[in-house]
């Protein structure tokens, strides 16, 4: 990996991103702007498709087939949320019980 400076990687998003004031950023640790910046990666990523359905996603996916994909890795990272919060999943095959 490139080392590039933590104003590109860290300081911007926080301010562009998450709303945050230049003071905030400097009495905040870097681990933690690093972490808040991970949790709102896997937010936009778990809803990233809120609003649609499976079929809506393969007839989008005809013109842009990286969507699939996309699709697939939200609702594989919701599912492990799922699971650790205890939400009982119904089991729908034996593929499920593993």
């Amino acid at each position: 990996m490139i080392n590039a400076p933590d104003a590109v990687y860290v300081i911007i998003p926080c301010i562009k991103e998450l709303g945050m004031s230049w003071s905030e950023i400097k009495n905040t640790p870097r681990y933690e702007l690093v972490s808040l910046l991970g949790a709102m990666s896997n937010y936009n990523k778990l809803h990233s498709f809120d609003g649609y359905t499976q079929n809506e996603i393969g007839d989008m996916a005809k013109n842009k087939p990286e969507l699939r994909s996309q699709y697939n890795e939200s609702m594989g990272l919701k599912a492990k949320y799922e699971l650790r919060s205890g939400k009982e999943r119904i089991v729908t095959s034996f593929k499920d019980l593993m």
